[in-house]
């Protein structure tokens, strides 16, 4: 089974990366972009057959180690 899991700051959190991202983008001419959050996608393959399972085990990982869950939040899509 194949899962994506998305990871972003939590809303509130200032994300410097984000607005230089966003403004990089209007130097460049982009001007119709406003705000820019980043985040990271890690892409995972798991030896797992029953998707509650593999769902189970995945938050175990984003809470370990994947997400800051202090300030980051997740998001787990899962694939067959």
């Amino acid at each position: 089974m194949k899962a994506r899991v998305f990871v972003t700051l939590k809303n509130g959190v200032l994300d410097p990366q984000g607005k230089a991202i966003g403004h990089a983008l209007n130097g460049l001419g982009f001007g119709e972009v406003g705000e820019v959050r980043q985040g990271k996608v890690i892409d995972l393959e798991l030896a797992e057959t029953s998707a509650e399972a593999a769902r189970s085990r995945i938050k175990e990982m984003c809470e370990k180690l994947l997400a800051n869950t202090v300030i980051e939040k997740y998001e787990i899509d899962l694939r067959n």
